[in-house]
């Protein structure tokens, strides 16, 4: 049996791009000692996310754009070292566009990284989209990458499954609702979707799942935390309410997808020539 320990993080970041590494180094330091080997910090944890999602752009001037091949992504696969972690930031695009990224990144370098397809409400007055899903091998297994909205989307998980990811890995800036907000987050609406999502996308799959949020407040957004890990039968392993803090978890990876699949595989039963719609099939 080999296992494999895994954490998810909630944590508040912010647009001070030194304090975030203060708090990215030790996050992964805590998560050293207790023998973590894949951690995933959330969307923009390197220079924070949007102030708002009203299209107030002049708010100010939004999270500093990272090159993928920059000193501040090398910088994050030094504090990795032996571990994979997986981190969100605002990435420089070559085409000179701005792009809502994640990056997976160990001591050798960039592992993977993704760009967010699907955008909220006036996100994209900010970000240019991303295009694709992919998986790829990293040294704790093959690992699929979403942030935050693409997660609503069947489609998003599902394209990674069938490209063999055995892990998927989602980095929130998850908010509570925007109108009629609660005062306690344990019973917002929007945390109950962030919820259903982390654990519909694992069990359809079946795959385990990863999934970190921003916590506390950023802006006029309010972060409900619920960093978690969900196992292929949808069943939360761990989890840090809404609050901050590492959603730590082990699990035999390999046989825990053998185990969920093995009398009803949801990829292996798939029918694709039955899901037509205005005469295309899907993928």
């Amino acid at each position: 049996m080999t296992t494999l320990r895994m954490a998810a993080v909630a944590a508040e970041f912010g647009r001070d791009l030194e304090e975030d590494f203060a708090i990215a180094e030790r996050l992964i330091k805590e998560a050293r000692a207790d023998g973590v080997r894949l951690l995933a910090l959330p969307e923009a944890c390197l220079g924070g996310y949007l102030l708002s999602l009203d299209n107030d752009t002049d708010l100010d001037a939004g999270p500093p754009a990272l090159a993928l091949d920059g000193p501040e992504i090398r910088r994050l696969a030094a504090l990795a070292g032996e571990m994979t972690v997986v981190a969100g930031y605002c990435e420089a695009g070559t085409d000179g566009r701005r792009y809502n990224s994640v990056v997976c990144v160990n001591g050798d370098g960039v592992l993977g990284n993704h760009r967010k397809v699907h955008q909220p409400l006036s996100e994209d007055a900010s970000y240019a989209s991303g295009d694709g899903f992919h998986a790829f091998e990293t040294p704790v297994g093959r690992i699929g990458m979403m942030i935050c909205y693409d997660k609503a989307f069947p489609e998003s998980a599902r394209a990674l499954a069938l490209d063999g990811a055995e892990i998927g890995v989602v980095v929130s800036a998850w908010p509570g609702a925007r109108t009629n907000a609660t005062t306690d987050l344990a019973g917002d609406r929007w945390k109950r979707r962030f919820d259903l999502f982390d654990r519909a996308r694992a069990l359809e799959n079946q795959i385990v799942w990863v999934s970190a949020n921003q916590a506390g407040t950023f802006g006029s957004l309010r972060f409900v935390g619920s960093a978690k890990v969900v196992d292929p039968g949808g069943d939360i392993l761990a989890d840090t309410g809404v609050g901050a803090g590492l959603a730590v978890a082990e699990l035999d990876v390999a046989q825990a997808l053998e185990t969920a699949r093995r009398a009803m595989g949801h990829l292996r039963d798939r029918r694709p020539e039955t899901y037509t719609y205005a005469g295309a099939v899907s993928a």
